[in-house]
């Protein structure tokens, strides 16, 4: 299996702690979020990793030398020049991506137990365009499912804005993006902009005439390391507040 690691964002959320340093080396139960998560991946079988970055892109790069890249194939895609988000980081990746396999996706400040390997798997047996890890929680905005977890739309419930690209019978379904997906490459001549987007934009273009699927883990342990909040429940678990 093939993954990229998002670890380029700022880390706005967590203040002080990314002063100095980039998110994806904050700490959680004494163990940086990138280490956890190239740890992870490992076990569960990614033989090849694209790591994005930017904010403090030096010190990740000295980081993975120092470790010895966890004797695994890392690659870089370097956005120093410009922080891209999560789609434009994706579309520049591309070329380390390839085209001859799906690939997870994965937010370098999520921490969850959930089997990557289900996902992937799951991906793969239903043809999907995208395989997006969703589950009930409470959040300002959702993803938009059918009874088949077909992807819809999407809506801002602190707003009140709602998109629906296409048409949709039945009743649907509000579910929080994990910021875990897998994406096969058939993805990449469809994208339509270049330069700084969002994935979740380039899904809701996409999802009228393509399969973008969910994927519910509402039993999976799931934080959002990125905010103080989250990151102090994971230092609590991990016991090492």
């Amino acid at each position: 299996m093939k993954a990229m690691i998002l670890a380029a964002g700022r880390g706005t959320r967590l203040q002080a702690l990314t002063a100095d340093k980039p998110k994806a080396l904050v700490k959680a139960g004494g163990m940086s979020l990138l280490e956890r998560l190239i740890i992870k991946m490992k076990v569960q079988g990614v033989t090849r990793i694209i790591i994005n970055v930017h904010h403090f892109a030096d010190q990740i790069i000295d980081f993975l030398e120092k470790k010895n890249y966890f004797n695994i194939h890392i690659d870089i895609s370097n956005e120093s020049d410009e922080l891209l988000e999560t789609g434009g980081g994706i579309l520049k990746a591309a070329s380390l991506l390839g085209n001859d396999e799906a690939f997870i996706v994965h937010n370098v400040d999520i921490l969850s137990d959930l089997d990557l390997r289900k996902i992937y798997h799951e991906h793969l047996s239903g043809k999907a365009l995208a395989s997006l890890a969703v589950k009930s929680r409470d959040t300002s905005r959702y993803l938009l499912f059918d009874d088949e977890l077909r992807m819809h739309g999407w809506e801002n419930r602190g707003t009140g804005e709602r998109i629906i690209p296409g048409k949709s019978e039945g009743t649907l379904t509000p579910l929080a993006f994990s910021g875990i997906h897998v994406i096969s490459p058939e993805i990449f001549p469809l994208f339509i902009k270049t330069g700084k987007f969002s994935i979740i934009d380039t899904y809701l273009s996409l999802c009228k005439e393509h399969l973008i699927k969910g994927f519910r883990h509402e039993s999976s342990l799931w934080i959002d390391a990125g905010k103080p909040e989250g990151l102090q429940m994971a230092n609590m678990l991990l016991g090492k507040l």
